[in-house]
């Protein structure tokens, strides 16, 4: 059999498809609504045509459809937006963006194709939509449209960290296969977890660049320009994030894997020493041990959910402890725990936090890799 041709739905900057072309799966048609994504999955992906707009549009989705038709597409991949669910958002009930199943749906019934794959977030199991004025749980509601003419996976709750990647996020997907045809599409056999040590273990240390400028910087960490120096030489995406100082001097006096908030003296606080309001998992370093936690959109801020630099414990000149890298990953390091390719091309155009957004974003390529090949090998 030729290789797979697919369809992306809510493409992002294309992470998922990352090593695609790879395994056989020649992505023809996308849609993204954000023109900025889209442009970015264009460059990244020029064989692909995108469709920029939005796809609960009547026209945007007949030419989307229609273009799958024509490309004769056998695979469809749709990963809705997951903020109106995921446990790091606001989780509205009946938030519109948990609403675009339907459109998917809608797209896949008209197209028919022979493979389906859908991912979200685990809370994707137990949040409910609006549907013809009936309440219903999304698994519901796609099981329903779905299984009079595709076979289901038994298990849809998988963990990145099983299939090569070092990082935990988990995810909720949906591996269908068309009734007419003899497959059956299972989650394959874990892999060994990879943890951040044997991830970016060996990864040149970096000094923060501070917010208050070059002189604070080099007064604070007199091998800030070196360590910058040794880390571009391993790629120019491993530089230097930038935090304020007052963020840094917390995290220096921070352990790994703990969080700053639990800190005597140098803690998260406002004005006249106020402790700052925080999730446990906030200002927290990760652990060298074990695959990174799940990657957050905001994952260029110290103050967000666990994705502080895991440091190294040394002595100043005073003699107190303190802890190396007081900073976010670096967008280098980024890419290995999202398990990206190292060369990936990303557009010179894209900035640093667009960059880290639509990273947190993205499905894990290597995961979508491993349950894909879990397919392919069948055919």
């Amino acid at each position: 059999m030729g290789k797979l041709k697919g369809l992306s739905l809510f493409a992002n900057v294309g992470i998922a498809e990352a090593y695609m072309k790879d395994i056989g799966v020649d992505i023809k048609v996308a849609n993204e609504l954000d023109p900025k994504r889209a442009r970015f999955y264009q460059e990244v992906y020029p064989d692909a045509h995108m469709i920029c707009g939005d796809i609960t549009d009547d026209k945007i989705r007949e030419n989307i459809v229609n273009e799958a038709i024509d490309e004769r597409v056998d695979f469809v991949m749709a990963t809705p937006p997951c903020q109106g669910m995921s446990e790091a958002g606001l989780r509205l009930e009946f938030d519109p963006r948990n609403q675009l199943i339907f459109y998917a749906v809608d797209v896949i019934k008209k197209i028919k194709p022979k493979y389906v794959f859908l991912e979200n977030v685990p809370k994707q199991l137990t949040t409910k939509i609006s549907y013809h004025d009936e309440i219903l749980l999304i698994p519901e509601y796609i099981q329903r449209e779905l299984s009079p003419y595709y076979r289901f996976n038994t298990d849809t709750l998988v963990m990145a960290k099983d299939y090569g990647v070092p990082q935990l996020r988990e995810r909720n997907i949906y591996m269908l296969v068309r009734l007419d045809l003899p497959y059956v599409w299972q989650f394959p056999e874990k892999q060994k977890e990879i943890t951040l040590r044997e991830a970016i273990g060996d990864l040149p240390s970096l000094d923060p660049l501070l917010r208050e400028g070059m002189e604070l910087t080099l007064e604070k960490f007199p091998d800030f320009l070196e360590k910058q120096q040794k880390g571009l030489a391993v790629s120019k995406w491993h530089f230097p994030p930038k935090h304020s100082w007052k963020q840094v001097e917390w995290m220096m006096h921070t352990p790994t894997g703990k969080s700053a908030i639990y800190n005597d003296v140098y803690y998260p606080q406002k004005a006249g020493g106020v402790p700052v309001v925080a999730h446990h998992n906030h200002y927290r370093r990760l652990k060298w041990d074990m695959p990174c936690r799940t990657i957050t959109q905001n994952n260029g801020v110290i103050s967000s959910l666990a994705c502080v630099h895991p440091g190294r414990e040394y002595i100043d000149e005073s003699g107190n402890i303190l802890y190396s890298d007081p900073r976010v990953l670096s967008i280098y390091e980024l890419f290995i725990v999202m398990s990206l390719p190292l060369d990936w091309p990303i557009p010179e155009w894209a900035d640093e936090s667009f960059i880290r957004k639509v990273i947190g974003e993205g499905i894990p390529a290597r995961l979508v890799q491993m349950l894909m090949n879990a397919l392919l090998s069948q055919l």
